[in-house]
């Protein structure tokens, strides 16, 4: 395959740039270095280039020779997290308390690969290619502020696709393609509960409303709530990963309050757990007579893989790589994505990528972790890809 050649091409700038931003991890929306360096791996090539205002995204266009035609998005985020690295690499975080522990500086460096595939192959492109660079997954959501600055329609057309990869550090061994059609990843929501009573002291706690109880039995009911209330083949994930209330052990506290995570991978569990969480913590506390402040918070959708365009994906997967580099997921991820965004304006698919380190899949340390290790020798793959399935999905569609 000639994306496979080109790409192999680019073997070792693709891989330098990603270890430059390996050394540079930045957070959130402003990404200045990682912006720059984008810009300047892409100086020189034929594309159109427009910086994000509210954010530090690049937006690059790449117009086929063969005219106006059908238009396909690739994208690649950007951005880091705060966590102190702890392995042992030459090119290691020089941001203290930040680090690429997600594998975000290979999407980067991989999406720069495919740029400079298809560029090369420019002449023989009936449509044009946008390649997404975007900052904030891991936040407060890039995607949707990039779709409202208009990322979609950059061509001057609403793409008719998009593609985007995800690398992995465990789990699956080097350079295993895989993916699943339909619901992928699962919606992130937030649950935040505060009960409110009336402070005393711990030895007189009728002289008060004691919130730390009620707020205890509300953890516990909202886990009876999730295996009565829904369907099991539909399933819904509540995590409390944050309680607190009180300062002292014999003071009874005016407050205490919980913070949960909450994981569907579906609209319809997603609005039902909503609802029934918010009225089940007000039920409780006002069956004790105490008062509640449920909050629940819509993240990030579920990442819904459109059918044809996952076949799509899957068949060009074992056409270029082999039957044996692709193996379908069983079932969803918990993790979130804020791909989701895009996939529910344009028909796409989200694929992952090992770039599993260790001989030991299972063993090795995950995305997020201080002692994930990626590795880059998967790069040129996800470079040719990304690049393979834009070619092959101009070529398909009617302009």
């Amino acid at each position: 395959m000639r994306t496979r050649e080109l790409a192999e091409q680019f073997r070792e700038e693709i891989v330098m740039l990603r270890r430059a931003l390996h050394q540079v991890p930045e957070y959130d929306l402003d990404l200045p270095k990682t912006q720059q360096l984008i810009l300047d791996a892409l100086e020189g090539l034929p594309l159109e280039i427009t910086l994000g205002k509210e954010l530090s995204s690049v937006t690059a266009v790449l117009r086929g020779g063969g005219g106006p035609g059908p238009v396909v998005l690739l994208r690649g985020d950007m951005d880091a997290l705060p966590v102190t690295e702890r392995t042992d690499v030459p090119f290691a975080s020089q941001h203290p308390g930040m680090m690429h522990a997600c594998g975000h500086d290979l999407h980067v460096a991989g999406l720069v690969g495919a740029a400079k595939v298809l560029c090369a192959m420019r002449d023989e492109l009936p449509g044009d290619v946008v390649f997404m660079f975007q900052p904030g997954e891991e936040t407060t959501g890039g995607a949707p502020i990039m779709i409202r600055e208009g990322v979609l329609d950059a061509a001057g057309r609403r793409a008719d696709a998009a593609y985007g990869l995800h690398v992995g550090a465990s789990s699956q061994p080097l350079g295993m393609w895989s993916s699943k059609p339909g619901s992928f990843m699962a919606a992130a929501d937030q649950l935040s509960v505060r009960v409110v009573g009336a402070g005393t002291h711990g030895s007189t706690p009728y002289r008060g409303k004691d919130p730390i109880p009620v707020l205890c039995e509300i953890v516990t009911a909202l886990q009876m709530m999730i295996t009565r209330q829904f369907d099991v083949f539909d399933p819904v994930v509540l995590t409390v990963g944050r309680i607190a209330g009180g300062t002292k052990e014999n003071i009874i506290p005016d407050d205490a309050f919980f913070d949960a995570t909450v994981r569907t991978f579906s609209e319809e569990a997603r609005a039902k757990v909503q609802e029934a969480s918010v009225q089940l913590a007000e039920g409780l506390a006002a069956a004790h007579g105490l008062q509640v402040e449920a909050e629940y918070r819509v993240g990030y959708p579920v990442t819904v893989n459109n059918e044809a365009e996952y076949e799509f994906a899957r068949d060009t997967i074992v056409d270029v790589f082999g039957p044996d580099r692709f193996r379908q997921r069983p079932n969803p991820r918990c993790g979130a994505e804020d791909f989701s965004f895009i996939l529910q304006e344009v028909p796409g698919v989200y694929l992952n990528l090992s770039a599993c380190a260790s001989p030991d899949p299972d063993a090795a340390a995950d995305n997020h972790s201080p002692l994930a290790n990626f590795d880059d020798s998967v790069l040129p793959d996800g470079a040719a890809l990304l690049a393979e399935l834009a070619v092959r999905r101009l070529r398909r569609t009617p302009a």
